[in-house]
């Protein structure tokens, strides 16, 4: 039973639980049980040794840790339900006292749902600029049907320059040695890609064919592979070959031949229009993220650090499946990355503030707003879930956490009111565009 609940700090709640000695007995008895086919004393039979003999073998606390255990799930359940907390991490539990007679005492401390004050959340200003489409946005479009055109024309009566695609034969050296990974033969290369290190192909522009020479780079400091960061390296290089593409010229034949258009006034129109739609769907995406961010710019109550590094595990957790589906895995995505654990959930440690932050705001916000779900509401959308897994609402409801579905969908009501009653300002970023 509770025997007090004393908030110690914010956000942390301190539950004493007493259990009586009539109640640890019969719970020291049921763990005996469970064990005891598995004790055995010299003469006598492997699960036939008496509890008494038992405790005086191995001490008269044998079975008080899986009694203890035993107790303490619903005995805290209860102590939590009874003072109406919300946990966000599993409970910190150390025994106070034990003994037969007077049974136990534990002290529990929680990590308790943090309470979010958030105000003047409707009517937030934001911009929401739509961007002109511009006759060079049409024409980098039709430029993607004459690259999927484009003639690849060898060259050797001059040197190479930047946007061509050479051929070259490498080999990498620190000092006199070779280092691996630094070779290749063959190897295609677009001048200007950025494939290579800062600085490589920049110094095969103004060689021909045949020519052989040295290129000397510096490895960046941030390269992923540790060893070779910030070293100065030499790759003995030869180009073999020089190509560039020769983009056809648009019109109606290229036209009617590569899309289901007839003329390129009628493609370009059609773009167009694309544009203007992808550029409209872009302020309005724009706009609402940036009033979700006004949201959690909002709040400044005490979250418990737990709650964001949970977080980071899901994110990395979804990360990783998604690896998974591409035939990787974290671990080998690491290695290429040269990232570690640490760096890994800093990468998302602002993310996952974020969304924890939003998620608790709206909540309140829903709670404020006092938004309900409806029967109705719920039975459509739980319909929805069953009707994709091929099975019945009751299927739905007995094996999917209702409770957590129905804050989700106050939640997403919440995000739509904030939306809602925001209001589209532009000066702001008028002025700094001027």
């Amino acid at each position: 039973m509770l025997k007090s609940s004393n908030k110690t700090d914010v956000n942390t709640t301190e539950l004493v639980i007493t259990v009586d000695g009539e109640a640890f007995e019969n719970a020291v008895e049921r763990e005996y049980q469970r064990q005891k086919k598995n004790i055995q004393i010299k003469g006598f039979r492997k699960g036939k040794v008496p509890r008494k003999l038992a405790e005086k073998e191995f001490g008269e606390g044998a079975f008080y840790e899986g009694a203890i255990n035993m107790l303490l799930g619903p005995e805290l359940d209860a102590a939590i339900a009874e003072t109406g907390i919300v946990l966000v991490d599993r409970p910190n539990v150390e025994v106070i006292s034990v003994d037969k007679e007077n049974g136990v005492e534990l002290k529990a401390i929680c990590v308790t749902k943090p309470v979010i004050e958030i105000s003047d959340y409707k009517g937030i200003k934001a911009a929401k600029i739509v961007k002109d489409i511009t006759d060079e946005d049409v024409d980098r479009q039709i430029d993607i049907i004459r690259k999927k055109n484009a003639r690849i024309v060898s060259v050797d009566d001059r040197a190479a320059q930047m946007d061509d695609e050479v051929i070259i034969d490498f080999e990498g050296f620190f000092g006199d040695e070779a280092f691996e990974g630094g070779k290749g033969e063959d190897h295609p290369l677009k001048l200007g890609s950025g494939q290579f290190i800062p600085g490589f192909e920049d110094q095969i522009v103004g060689h021909n064919i045949g020519d052989e020479f040295d290129v000397v780079v510096t490895f960046p400091e941030n390269y992923h592979m540790a060893d070779y960061a910030g070293k100065e390296a030499v790759f003995k290089t030869k180009l073999k070959a020089i190509s560039y593409e020769e983009l056809p010229e648009i019109d109606d034949d290229l036209i009617k031949d590569s899309t289901e258009f007839d003329t390129v006034d009628e493609y370009k129109a059609d773009i167009r229009a694309k544009l203007e739609d992808a550029s409209v769907k872009q302020a309005e995406s724009a706009f609402d993220n940036a009033v979700l961010e006004a949201i959690i710019s909002k709040v400044d109550s005490p979250i418990p650090n737990c709650m964001f590094e949970q977080r980071i595990d899901e994110l990395i957790n979804a990360f990783d499946r998604q690896l998974q589906q591409q035939g990787m895995n974290l671990k080998l995505y690491c290695q290429y990355t040269g990232m570690d654990e640490a760096s890994m959930r800093d990468t998302y440690r602002d993310r996952a503030e974020g969304e924890v932050k939003l998620r608790l705001a709206l909540e309140k916000i829903a709670e404020l707003e006092n938004i309900e779900i409806s029967e109705d509401e719920l039975n459509n959308s739980l319909g929805e879930i069953a009707a994709a897994n091929n099975v019945d609402v009751a299927t739905v409801r007995r094996v999917f956490p209702v409770d957590e579905f129905v804050m989700d969908m106050k939640v997403q009501k919440a995000v739509e009111l904030v939306k809602e009653s925001a209001v589209v300002d532009n000066s702001a970023a008028d002025e700094s565009a001027e």
